[in-house]
């Protein structure tokens, strides 16, 4: 069976794995958080490669709203990032990298959106 068009998409293919890596991360984290950071980061860090996703299926002006959508989860998620690091959750080079695959996605998110004029 064919893969769906969005996975063809170098954001959604970045979007995806930092998500993966969150799922990762936040299932060490201690289990209180399980009902606040940890489901908050995943939430989120779904969002981003969701909506792009189901955006990809829509008209193009309607395709940039969900991408600025994803753009708000992505920068809900860079302060989750902050809060785990701060909180001791996660070290700064955890936190660098996050924070670096974060940029990356939102750099594409951006020339995805800015590419359907």
């Amino acid at each position: 069976m064919k893969e769906p068009k969005f996975t063809e998409l170098l954001v959604w293919k970045k979007a995806h794995l930092l998500a993966l890596e969150i799922y990762k991360v936040t299932s060490k984290l201690p289990k209180e958080e399980m009902f606040g950071l940890s489901s908050q980061m995943r939430r989120a860090s779904l969002s981003v490669a969701a909506n792009i996703a189901e955006g990809c299926k829509k008209s193009k002006p309607d395709f940039r709203r969900y991408l600025k959508i994803s753009e708000g989860s992505l920068e809900e998620l860079k302060y989750y990032f902050i809060v785990s690091r701060d909180l001791g959750y996660i070290d700064d080079e955890k936190h660098s990298g996050f924070i670096t695959s974060a940029n990356e996605v939102g750099f594409l998110l951006h020339r995805l959106w800015s590419s359907l004029g």
